[in-house]
């Protein structure tokens, strides 16, 4: 497998990423006819303490390993991560299944701790997938990333319905069934993962290669982590707070959250994964420039990935915004009239999140790229505080119930935004460096280069 032009790359890893999102969102069709409202607030319920854990062991790995790799001032830093995120991913495993009971206990969801203990092995599976992808990334080619998602959405749906089926006279048992599909869909996925890593990675040198140490791979992947992990914690103290605040009005709250959170989630994130392949091929395109010390032809070339997100999402808002009622029916037809009523309300809330979304996740690409992930993590953090404390007003003291928590959603992706983009403008030009080997602070025949881009004899 081959480098990929910018374009190519993204065009790659967008058909993937969109075909994963569709077969995620069809897969809603069967399943919530299966589990109904209530089995689908246990599942999504389920999934705030999985996303946290795994960010810590697998979300900064892709943008950081492909930022590293594209540097082309290493070789070998793959197989650090391997080891390292993979002992990481082992831990995650652990405090997930431990932890079950008292994520039951704290969401008042009994069924809850089942799901999680089923669930916990995918966080090893997808700290190993992630590692491979991040190096096919780093290295432009796209294709490993968009295979590995769509078999992995596949195998999901084939086993979840067919399970969930299985064990539809038993409410928890369906959702555990459904819930034993995803880690059925990361194992399988990890093994085809690791095959695709080991035929693509080439011959090695006869001679010994410097190889990144954990010290490198953490400066890289660390912050990307931090950034990542703060939506889910948002989401999991989100998953506690509104539900109960919900509770206290009215008698379906779990029905409620699984509706805003399974599917009108799911139907505005299916146009945003379009524009995820253009975030992901930006990172080799701008690393490049951005390690020579060209802030100039780097900040171009973000500019023109940020207007190719703007020129794609906004279409993909109108068109969410116009037929989310036809969606709606198709997608989740076992739904009550009131329930799908609700579901259209929310997604049109929602739908310039398309447009918001998918500028954050470009926006931050570009500042991983530049050599600013902390950037992208101040944004993260101070968007998820916006959004908690304003979803517990919205919800808590007004009659929005839970449209608040979609308006909250809005107000903090365009905060997220406003703050990328001062970040982006904000990098100054630090002058080219030749033979520089690294970015981050490696040592290189010129001497070095911080994580501002400053070099140093």
């Amino acid at each position: 497998m081959g480098r990929q032009s910018y374009l190519k790359g993204a065009l790659t890893i967008s058909i993937g990423g969109f075909v994963s999102k569709l077969l995620g969102a069809v897969y809603r069709i069967p399943l919530i006819a299966i589990l109904g409202g209530r089995g689908m607030g246990i599942y999504q319920m389920v999934y705030p303490l999985y996303c946290i854990l795994l960010t810590v062991s697998a979300s900064g790995i892709p943008t950081g390993l492909a930022r590293l790799v594209s540097s082309d001032g290493t070789s070998g830093a793959e197989r650090t991560a391997f080891w390292l995120f993979g002992i990481i991913g082992l831990a995650g495993t652990a405090v997930m299944y431990l932890l079950s009971d008292v994520l039951a206990a704290a969401q008042g969801e009994p069924a809850v701790a089942l799901c999680a203990r089923i669930l916990s092995p995918s966080v090893f599976f997808v700290a190993i997938i992630s590692v491979v992808r991040g190096f096919f990334q780093g290295k432009g080619d796209m294709r490993p990333t968009a295979f590995t998602e769509v078999a992995e959405q596949l195998i999901k749906v084939l086993a979840g319905v067919i399970t969930a089926y299985l064990f539809r006279q038993n409410l928890t048992l369906a959702v555990a069934a459904a819930i034993f599909a995803v880690t059925l869909s990361e194992a399988v996925c990890a093994l085809i993962a690791w095959n695709i890593y080991r035929a693509g990675r080439g011959r090695r040198p006869l001679y010994r290669t410097y190889s990144s140490g954990m010290g490198q791979v953490f400066r890289y992947t660390l912050p990307l982590t931090l950034t990542a992990i703060a939506p889910p914690l948002a989401q999991l103290a989100e998953s506690i707070i509104v539900v109960r605040l919900l509770r206290e009005g009215v008698t379906d709250a779990t029905s409620l959250y699984g509706i805003y959170s399974g599917c009108a989630v799911t139907l505005v994130s299916l146009p945003v994964s379009l524009a995820y392949g253009l975030a992901a091929a930006s990172i080799p395109a701008i690393s490049p420039m951005a390690a020579r010390g060209d802030a100039t032809g780097a900040k171009k070339m973000a500019a023109k990935a940020l207007w190719l997100t703007l020129a794609l999402s906004v279409p993909c808002a109108l068109i969410l915004y116009v037929f989310s009622p036809l969606a709606s029916r198709i997608i989740f037809s076992s739904l009550s009239p009131t329930e799908r009523q609700l579901l259209v309300k929310l997604v049109r809330i929602m739908a310039v999140n398309v447009v918001t979304w998918s500028l954050v996740q470009t926006s931050s690409a570009c500042l991983t790229a530049l050599g600013k992930p902390l950037c992208g993590t101040l944004t993260q953090w101070g968007s998820a505080a916006i959004k908690l404390a304003l979803a517990v007003a919205l919800v808590g003291y007004t009659s929005l119930s839970v449209s608040g928590a979609a308006i909250a959603s809005n107000c903090a992706y365009f905060v997220a935004l406003f703050m990328n983009l001062c970040y982006i403008i904000a990098v100054k030009q630090t002058g080219r460096k030749k033979n520089v080997h690294n970015f981050g602070g490696i040592r290189g025949k010129a001497g070095t280069v911080d994580a501002c881009g400053k070099g140093g004899a």
